[in-house]
């Protein structure tokens, strides 16, 4: 089993590796938003607090989501978890420790998806993806073959997300390097961190994430 964390910028790629992970080595993807969800259906008691706190508009409590976690780490077995938007804080990072430590396991691996700036820009602002089927596109590096029509689908419903401008990524930069991108030096610290280059090829990232999973 193997237990990992994806650090990175938003536009560093973190969900395209992720979703290949999952797909390839049968890891599961734990996501605070879908774990919110799923609880809210569930009627389970935690469940219930959490759609009380969210009806009142306030935001869901690092306890919520770590209870939330613990559940999933009780329930587990295969190959797996890989920790999606959390945490995000160093207190987090600490409540998760606690966490996986009453689960009696651990993290395998933390990995830093390193990115420049000025070059996740351009990334983030040229990317659009089909309505219909979930293709990614981008303008530069991966326009559709025919200029409004999707080449895995034939669809015209291209879109853009509302905030893949500049402004909106500048935004959410700050709020990275704010609050999460401590993690990277916490990490680094307790001798689990490595680095991958996040603006290589999809292909040669997968491949930098499997030779840090893999080592011996």
């Amino acid at each position: 089993m193997t237990n990992l964390i994806l650090l990175g910028p938003p536009g560093a790629g973190k969900g395209t590796q992720a979703k290949r992970l999952v797909d390839e080595r049968g890891m599961v993807q734990l996501s605070t938003g879908d774990m919110l969800r799923e609880a809210m259906a569930s009627g389970s008691e935690l469940g219930q607090r959490v759609k009380d706190v969210m009806a009142r508009g306030e935001l869901v409590s690092d306890d919520i989501v770590i209870g939330l976690i613990a559940e999933k780490l009780e329930a587990a077995a295969g190959n797996g978890f890989i920790f999606d938007g959390f945490p995000r804080t160093l207190a987090q990072a600490d409540a998760l420790a606690d966490a996986l430590e009453a689960a009696g396991t651990g993290l395998d691996a933390v990995i830093e998806m390193r990115v420049d700036d000025a070059a996740l820009a351009r990334r983030v602002t040229g990317r659009y993806t089909c309505g219909n089927c979930g293709a990614v596109y981008h303008d530069e590096t991966r326009p559709t073959k025919v200029a409004g029509v999707c080449d895995a689908c034939g669809s015209t419903d291209l879109r853009r997300r509302p905030d893949d401008t500049e402004e909106a990524l500048r935004n959410r930069l700050m709020e990275y390097y704010k609050k999460t991108s401590p993690l990277v030096g916490y990490y680094y610290a307790k001798g689990q961190l490595s680095v991958v280059d996040g603006l290589a090829e999809i292909d040669a990232v997968s491949d930098a994430i499997a030779a840090v999973l893999d080592k011996d």
